[in-house]
């Protein structure tokens, strides 16, 4: 990633995935799972862990909202989207609480390349960005 684009996600406190997003790391998340297997794999991802809080589910929308318990508070949307009926899209949009600087240097990007890491490890993988 070139030092201009490091910069632009540095010194904002948004940042969401979507297919054909220019940073191939925040391209969205492909899995060979149905979309109930994703959304319980999503749940749990937030829920066992110690460092999220879920805070809502909508079934019916695909949809998880949660933030992070420690340090400066994040708020995450997890999208669940069907494609197929064994492939599943995953979508993030992370935003990070304000304080006295309107941005956060790069931690929204990090909390979403960490959650991908450790959905890839519960779910199999299939690629990014793959109907852009």
């Amino acid at each position: 990633m070139s030092a201009w684009k490091k910069w632009k996600y540095a010194l904002t406190n948004h940042c969401e995935t979507r297919d054909n997003h220019e940073d191939e790391e925040l391209r969205s998340h492909y899995y060979k799972a149905t979309n109930n297997a994703v959304m319980k794999a999503v749940k749990e991802l937030f829920a066992s862990s110690p460092d999220y809080e879920l805070l809502s589910v909508s079934e019916e929308r695909g949809e998880f909202s949660a933030q992070t318990r420690r340090g400066k508070k994040v708020f995450i949307i997890a999208t669940v989207i069907s494609v197929r009926p064994l492939e599943t899209a995953v979508d993030f949009s992370v935003t990070t609480e304000t304080t006295l600087l309107p941005f956060d240097f790069g931690r929204s990007r990090n909390v979403i390349i960490d959650l991908y890491r450790k959905l890839d490890q519960r779910l199999p993988y299939i690629g990014s960005g793959l109907n852009a």
